[in-house]
């Protein structure tokens, strides 16, 4: 049995998820570290677009919107 790893875009609105770790390489994975996205930090889902891009959470106390590609390299427990 196989499990793959979930990610901060697999997350359903209203639900919370503790980041477990980043991929991704360079300017990428540091600008997700710059806006408060680091290990074992609780994000919680608040919205998202209609087309569904970008996603809406809320992360250490302040609102914050990612686009579908950057939160595709935060995976989460």
């Amino acid at each position: 049995m196989t499990t793959e790893a979930k990610t901060l875009r697999d997350v359903a609105v209203g639900d919370c998820a503790t980041v477990a770790r980043l991929t991704g390489e360079g300017a990428i994975k540091r600008r997700i570290m710059d806006m408060g996205l680091t290990k074992g930090t609780e994000v919680c889902v608040r919205k998202v677009a209609p087309l569904g891009d970008p996603i809406e959470v809320t992360v250490r106390g302040f609102e914050l919107s990612l686009r579908k590609d950057e939160a595709a390299n935060v995976l989460v427990n």
